[in-house]
């Protein structure tokens, strides 16, 4: 089987877990238990020295978590993979491995809210300092960098302006300067898209959205991509926590030691260790059940949601639409290099943007007249969502902040689901008519 390279399609039923050695079991088990047995003093010891892998205490490691990590990092093309309680955990995680008092950041203005708040607020009281730019604009993160710039930091497929990151160039100007390029890639999902290949250096997720796919359960994963599928060498300088003894964990030496997964190691052994923002096997096992239907949904998702855009490119109570599947997306081309292609298209995922004609009022209107589509602050879900953002996700930043991240006043961000389109496409209609 190793010589075989698997289609994303098997990966995400198969990847990660075989059949229990113990009980023949095929589905995988739920290991809730917080501890391990060791099977003596020196095998503890050996654990603990990192020596020999296997699970001591589910906040570091557990069988059915591990499961998910493996089976994600396989859909990423990665090298090793860390989960979370949380999308914000992961991103938080995998910043905190890398940076300390005095670096800097260079990242996408358009980033879901909670990324700029704490890029902007939280991160700064740490003594980082986060410049913003715009996500369209390889020169523009170039012209961003720092000799403290320790990590770029962007989301693939922005939410909710739906900005197509040019993941190669940005990746490019990122190891110029000798830094890590980090994409969060939940928006399309490692089935439509895997920034890994085009040179990122770190994937997160929210699993939250669309792998877990059914609005149930909360949780975050950070990939790797390690050598030598990667462009980023650990060892260059810049990043000392990686090469010299680290004072949190026994004096190890995480590139020395772990090479290729070394940033994963660090991640779990003084990030996750000691913030503790663990992800339980019983959440890891109900997101596994949404990973194994990925591709189905997805390919629903994004034939759901580009006949949705192309309805109200036509519906006079629309004034715009943003979709990344529609063929005159200002970066289309660049949707079409970088997003698996379905249905002959290269998919958009399920997220669109449009405006009401009216503005904020009609865009209320249009929310509260809705039959089945749920308001709510999520997406990914099989069901469609709908929801203002400049009054609930992005509320917290100021209107310039607001406008960088590619939201607008009458925005409304719809969550295509994966109902019958008929019936999605009536609720829309009934509610715009209701906006007059």
């Amino acid at each position: 089987m190793a010589d075989h390279i698997f289609q994303p399609e098997t990966l995400a039923i198969h990847a990660g877990q075989i059949p229990d050695a113990a009980t023949g079991a095929r589905a995988l088990p739920i290991y809730q238990t917080t501890s391990f047995v060791f099977d003596s003093a020196d095998h503890a010891a050996s654990l603990f020295n990192l020596q020999t892998f296997g699970n001591v205490y589910s906040r570091l490691s557990n069988p059915t978590v591990a499961a998910l990590e493996e089976r994600v990092a396989a859909l990423e093309g990665g090298r090793a993979a860390l989960a979370s309680a949380s999308g914000m955990a992961s991103e938080a995680m995998a910043l905190m491995t890398l940076l300390q008092q005095g670096d800097h950041v260079v990242a996408a203005g358009a980033l879901y809210g909670g990324s700029v708040s704490m890029l902007a607020v939280n991160l700064k009281k740490l003594g980082i300092e986060t410049t913003f730019v715009d996500a369209s604009s390889p020169d523009a993160f170039a012209a961003a960098m720092r000799p403290s710039t320790r990590a770029v930091f962007a989301e693939s497929l922005g939410n909710p302006s739906l900005q197509m990151l040019d993941i190669e160039a940005v990746a490019d100007v990122a190891h110029e300067h000798g830094v890590p390029l980090i994409v969060d890639n939940t928006v399309p999902s490692p089935f439509l898209c895997n920034p890994l290949t085009f040179g990122a250096d770190i994937v997160v997720h929210s699993a939250t959205k669309y792998l877990a796919g059914h609005g149930t359960t909360l949780g975050g994963v950070i990939v790797e991509s390690g050598k030598p599928h990667g462009k980023f060498a650990w060892d260059n300088g810049k990043f000392p926590g990686m090469t010299e003894p680290s004072p949190g964990y026994h004096g190890v030496k995480f590139f020395e030691t772990f090479g290729d997964f070394a940033f994963t190691m660090r991640a779990r052994m003084e990030t996750l260790r000691v913030y503790g923002a663990a992800l339980s096997p019983m959440s890891a096992w109900q997101i596994l059940q949404g990973v194994e239907t990925l591709h189905v949904r997805m390919e629903r998702h994004c034939s759901n949601a580009l006949k949705v855009a192309n309805f109200l490119r036509q519906h006079p109570r629309v004034s715009w639409v943003n979709y990344p599947g529609l063929p005159d997306h200002p970066q289309h081309a660049l949707v079409a290099k970088q997003m698996r292609h379905s249905d002959g298209a290269p998919g958009g995922s399920g997220l669109l943007a449009f405006g009401v004609k009216g503005g904020l009022q009609a865009g209320i209107k249009f929310i509260e007249a809705a039959q089945f589509m749920s308001h709510l602050a999520n997406i990914g879900d099989t069901r469609t969502l709908i929801i203002h953002p400049a009054s609930t996700t992005h509320r917290q930043l100021d209107e310039a902040q607001q406008i960088a991240a590619g939201v607008l006043p009458d925005m409304v961000r719809l969550s295509v689901g994966i109902e019958h389109i008929d019936d999605i496409l009536w609720d829309i209609d009934q509610a715009l008519g209701n906006t007059a």
